[in-house]
């Protein structure tokens, strides 16, 4: 089940400096689901008045009657302990998917770390395929970044008759 967070949530509470809307992520995160049936999309967090934190939203699932997991990248693993609240009772009653990026050893990471090494029954790493070791939200939010400036550098440099230009990029 993909579940998206407010945008506001995204912004204000994890700092991040972009977020596509709430409507322009559940529209995607739709379109992707239609050609993969066992994708589930659902705007429970989206429609709540407050964001809900990942516990609750996970036990709506379950109480929903899904077995559902906390599935996170290998580099969210060293926040667990002081960026999420619940991390025990999630570990506990649903478990921890850790999928590797940036080709990290996920066990090592685990092992090397005392908080972290105290839900090792509770995780199970997931080997990501080469193709999406360096995907993430963060990467991105970075390259559109980095489309976004080159537009407004192409907006300066390029007379307004070849406007178009920057639909190439």
């Amino acid at each position: 089940m993909f579940i998206p967070s407010k945008m506001t949530y995204i912004r204000n509470v994890q700092k991040k400096d972009y977020a596509f809307s709430d409507e322009q992520r559940l529209s995607m995160l739709r379109k992707i689901a239609e050609k993969r049936p066992w994708m589930m999309v659902t705007d429970y967090e989206l429609t709540r008045t407050d964001q809900p934190r990942t516990y609750e939203t996970l036990c709506m699932l379950w109480q929903g009657g899904y077995t559902p997991s906390l599935l996170i990248g290998s580099d969210k693993l060293s926040e667990l302990q002081t960026g999420w609240r619940y991390v025990e009772e999630i570990a506990h009653q649903f478990g921890i998917v850790v999928m590797s990026r940036s080709h990290d050893d996920c066990h090592a990471i685990i092992h090397n770390d005392a908080y972290l090494s105290t839900l090792t029954d509770y995780i199970t790493i997931v080997q990501t395929p080469d193709i999406y070791q360096d995907a993430s939200s963060s990467a991105i939010r970075a390259v559109l970044q980095e489309i976004r400036y080159a537009k407004e550098k192409l907006s300066t440099m390029v007379p307004e008759e070849l406007e178009g230009l920057k639909d190439y990029i």
